[in-house]
Parts: structure tokens; sequence; C-alpha cells
């Protein structure tokens, strides 16, 4: 009998080298690699049939539209696209304690309520720890298929005799199965069994949705290719300091990847928010310096919320830049921006930034708002409280108009907002402006040291003075 050799696998990339090495090669992590025993004739997990070719059908046939199953829970299909698909499986990752096993919980028993068949399979808690949470999530009275397991086969076997419409299995990485010899959540492990689950997901018919733990970096721990394998991801993110959180889509072959859902942590679970300009505006006080009201969009929702910076005197030999929601690179231009075009000075100066209420802004539409609250900041004057700012600022100082501003103002006019400091609006064919009549009176700003001429205003004849903040 042949002596089974060895191998090394990356537990960050997947990658496999024939020595041990401190540094990946592929990836560059170091100490990743593990000592994993390569199978010697492993037996494959499903036989091959013989005398049976591959079915082609033609691309352009009649294919029946499957219905969506509603999980009871909006903020979830919208990010879902409208529902879970049957016979897809789900990615959901997110910081350990964000609320993963809560959402997904609370999703099982609300879909068990209107009529479909579910199971939750725990490989972390048993069936005790699970009743209590149920319990205290108001979703215990629910017939929801309970069980605590962590070897794939007895997990596939129970799946294939009560065949149910979705199935929770929290989570992949605690699963193993006895045909690879690696321990549990390893590479090797984590990529079998998050196969042979999607595989039996396209078989059966029924959604399957596996928990992902994440990595120091945010992103979900295993190989690459278990989010390649699966029709969605779906990200848990969240400050655990504040009580709400976001979902988000970063893959998604059955819908939008730029919807999000908000959720706010109470007592008994995470509930819904219907209204998130609202609750990230939630203790907004009174007018301050170096605040600005960004306008902002998720996929097809409007969201308002603070953008908050400070300039101060630096007090070592290297200036501070701390962005926390933004991206800082983008934070560099627009400093670069305001000190090449604009002549404002940020030598010898820390420059701190922060999206009140823990949200990420991705857009480039934040360039304006930043802009504005970091001259805020810099001048010590307040920018006018009625007023959201948007807008993207290019290299040479331009303020260029965003997409679905309309969207924007419309979310800004039903929360109180009495105008809007913006790019000015586009001209259609017939000279008319692009916005129409707008929902907010419009302060176009055309470049960025119109801006400033605007605050430097404000400091020298108020607030309120219609040389400064004039629409």
């Amino acid at each position: 009998m042949p002596k089974p050799s060895t191998i090394f696998v990356c537990q960050s990339c997947g990658s496999v080298h024939g020595k041990w090495a401190g540094r990946c090669d592929s990836c560059g992590e170091w100490n990743t690699l593990i000592e994993e025993v390569k199978a010697q004739n492993a037996k494959p997990a499903h036989k091959r049939r013989k005398g049976r070719g591959l079915e082609f059908v033609d691309l352009g046939g009649v294919s029946r539209d499957v219905p969506r199953l509603k999980t009871g829970i909006d903020e979830l299909d919208r990010v879902t696209g409208g529902g879970l698909v049957p016979g897809s499986a789900l990615l959901v990752g997110g910081d350990p304690g964000i609320g993963k096993s809560t959402l997904l919980l609370q999703a099982t028993g609300k879909l068990a309520a209107n009529g479909f068949k579910t199971a939750y399979i725990s490989g972390e808690e048993s069936t005790g720890q699970v009743r209590r949470r149920a319990k205290r999530l108001e979703v215990a009275d629910q017939p929801v298929s309970l069980a605590s397991e962590t070897s794939l086969g007895p997990i596939l076997d129970g799946l294939m005799e009560t065949k149910p419409d979705v199935v929770i299995i929290d989570s992949i990485q605690t699963l193993w199965t006895d045909q690879l010899g690696a321990a549990p959540g390893t590479v090797a492990q984590v990529r079998a069994c998050s196969q042979e689950l999607t595989r039996y997901a396209k078989k059966s018919g029924a959604c399957v949705i596996l928990v992902g733990h994440v990595t120091k970096d945010g992103q979900i721990a295993g190989p690459r290719v278990v989010e390649h394998m699966v029709d969605a991801v779906l990200y848990f993110e969240g400050d655990r300091a504040h009580q709400f959180r976001i979902l988000r889509a970063h893959k998604n072959r059955f819908g939008p990847t730029d919807e999000i859902g908000v959720f706010e942590m109470r007592e008994f679970g995470l509930a819904e928010v219907p209204n998130p300009s609202a609750l990230f505006l939630d203790g907004r006080g009174e007018s301050s310096s170096g605040a600005a009201v960004f306008a902002g969009l998720e996929g097809s929702r409007p969201v308002l919320t603070e953008i908050q910076a400070l300039v101060a005197p630096a007090a070592f030999g290297t200036p501070r830049r701390s962005v926390v929601g933004w991206d800082s690179s983008r934070l560099a231009m627009v400093l670069a921006v305001l000190e090449t075009r604009c002549g404002v000075s940020f030598a010898g100066k820390d420059v701190y930034l922060n999206v009140a209420g823990g949200l990420r802004i991705n857009e480039p539409a934040a360039d304006l708002a930043v802009a504005a609250a970091i001259a805020s900041s810099a001048f010590d004057v307040p920018l006018p409280s009625d007023s959201v700012v948007f807008g993207e600022i290019s290299l040479s100082g331009d303020v260029r108009p965003v997409g679905r501003a309309d969207a924007r103002l419309k979310e800004a006019a039903k929360l109180g907002f009495h105008r809007a400091i913006t790019a000015k609006p586009q001209k259609r064919k017939d000279g008319r402006d692009k916005l129409g009549h707008s929902a907010l009176p419009i302060i176009a700003i055309k470049a960025l040291p119109d801006l400033i001429r605007r605050v430097e205003a404000s400091t020298e004849s108020g607030l309120d003075h219609p040389s400064s903040w004039a629409a």
C-alpha cells in the first residue's frame, strides 16, 4: 500500500503547495499553509452513469418562471431581488455577533408560518440553544425542522428524506465530509461541503442558505471559489456599537447587487427600518461646523446621512488623515483639489472624516458633501441646516451632476429640507433643465472655488446673508 503523500494548502486563497513555506506564493499571506493528507483513490461523491449522454436544449426555448419564496421580511426580499429563488444557493457573511443567525432564524420562522417547509441545521449550537434563541425571537411556535449536526453525510440523507423548501446551514466552516482527511474548517473541507450542498440545491429545487465566517479583513473565510459556486453572496454589515445593521448584496445572479436592507437590533431581534434616512439623521442637533447632510443613493433607495469632518492642528510632525465610512484615497483626492484649485492649505493639520451612524458610502456623489464639511470645519462656520449636499468633483475642480438627482431631492423634501447644494442642472435639447420643476430650490455650484467663496462669505456676513447661500 503506497504511503499517502501530504500537501500544503493556503487557508486564504486555496492554492496547493508541495512543501511548507512561511509565505504563500499566490496571495502573499503569511503563515496560512496547513498540511493536509492527499487523498489516494478517493471515492467520488456521485458515481458516473454509463450510457447516458449530455442533453442539450434550445437557448430560445420556453422556460417556466418559478415563483420566488417570500420570506416575509421586506428588507431581505429587497436585497435578494424579490425573494428566495428555488434551487439556488446563498452565502451570508458577516462579523461575529452581527446578527446573521438571528436574521436567518427569523426568516425561517416567517417562511414556516407562510406554509413553506423549512430546516435549520446548526453546527455551532445545540438544539437547546437554538430553541432558547427562537423563543426570545418569538418564532419558537413555528413548524421549523431543527437539527444540530456537522457531518455532511447525515445532513444530506436527512434533507433528501424530509425534502424541505428552504435549508439554513449555520455555518459552512463547521461541516466536514469523510471523503477528505482534512480537518473541519480547512479550505478543502469548506470547498467540498459547499460544492455538495450547491449540487443538492440544484437537483432538489430547495433554496440553501450557507452562513460563512469572515476574516480579519472582512472577507468570507475560505477559498474565493466558494463565492463563485453560490448564486448570491450577502454581507451583513454594521458597527456593534450602533443599533442598526445593513444587509448588502455583493453578488446576485437573480437580482441587483446595489440594493441594501436596513435593520435595527432590538431586544426581541432584528426589526426592519422602512425609512433609513430618518434613522441615520436621528439625534442630529443644532447646526455646527464640519457637518453636511449627504443625499445618497443605495440601489433604488435614496438615503440621507450626515458627514462629519474635523480639521485640527497636528499635534505631531506628520498630519493624520483618518476616515470612517468612506474611501481614504477619495479623501486624499478631495484634499488635493481643495489645496490646488481653492488655495485651502492643510499643511500641519489633521483631517478626520466620519459618516455618522456607521454607514459606508461608495458612490462619488459624496465628493461635494465631503468638501463642504471639510471647508466648514476649516473656516469654523456651519453650513445651512436646511440644506442637503451632493455632487461629484473632478480633478479640475469642476462639480459634475450625478444620477437620480430627482429621487434624492424628493427624499430630502420629504424629510423637511428646504434647499440643495449641488451641481448646476444639465440642459435638455430644448434648453430647459433636466430636473424641470425640482422638489427643492437648488444652489448651483459650478466649481469647487464657488463653494469655498460661499463658505468664506458666510464667515464675514453671517449664515443667512443673501450673498452667501442664495439659491
